[in-house]
């Protein structure tokens, strides 16, 4: 079982079609086919660059395509029905029982309410979703009906995810707009998955940095 045969999998695109629309009713950013392509391919290229076989990389990129199909039946724990969810495809393909049991693990533990990094798999998975913030993920095209997250996201102007093998540092650097959050509001939102980022750096022997607006702040 590949990452590409699971990306086109229709129960797995179904899942996040559905999940994506539930989250929309209830006011929340993008969390679409794109979003976890994107966790997939960025949990990659974190395990990679630090040097991590090709197989825990292709396993993270299941995770990561994976890792919000659980929205489909409900936010509240999402990680934990989202981990029961790819425990019944999963098991109906030809994926060893150890591998599969490393992917519904790091979607189980994806959610900084609940979880936590627990191997790499799960580190790079934590690192790719929490540090997808972006202008585009905003739903909401109307500035006037933004609540707070809408601004916080749509106040991302730039946004880049830097791994440095040789210092261990993993760096995300944010440009925002200060006229449209104030960094109160951003850390409000933002702070206990930066802190959930951290652990899982830790967990790949790594440090993890957060610059905004060129200065360090974390």
């Amino acid at each position: 079982m590949t990452y590409e045969e699971i990306r086109k999998n229709p129960e797995v695109r179904a899942l996040l079609e559905k999940g994506n629309q539930n989250l929309g009713v209830l006011g929340y950013t993008d969390h679409s086919i794109a979003h976890c392509a994107f966790v997939a391919e960025r949990a990659a290229y974190i395990l990679k660059t630090l040097g991590y076989p090709a197989h825990e990389q292709e396993l993270a990129k299941i995770a990561g395509v994976m890792h919000d199909i659980g929205n489909a039946v409900n936010r509240t724990h999402h990680a934990e029905l989202g981990a029961i969810l790819a425990n019944d495809i999963l098991s109906k393909t030809d994926m060893d029982r150890t591998d599969r049991i490393t992917v519904i693990s790091a979607i189980g533990n994806h959610d900084e309410s609940t979880g936590g990094a627990k191997d790499a798999v799960s580190a790079a998975l934590i690192l790719a979703d929490k540090s997808d913030v972006r202008r585009n993920r905003v739903r909401n095209k109307e500035k006037g009906k933004f609540d707070v997250h809408d601004r916080v996201n749509y106040a991302v102007t730039g946004s880049n995810l830097k791994v440095d093998a040789e210092e261990r540092k993993i760096s995300l650097n944010l440009q925002i707009d200060p006229e449209m959050c104030t960094m109160y509001e951003y850390f409000d939102i933002f702070l206990g998955r930066m802190m959930m980022c951290r652990g899982a750096a830790e967990m790949l022997n790594a440090q993890f940095r957060l610059t905004v607006n060129g200065g360090k702040v974390l």
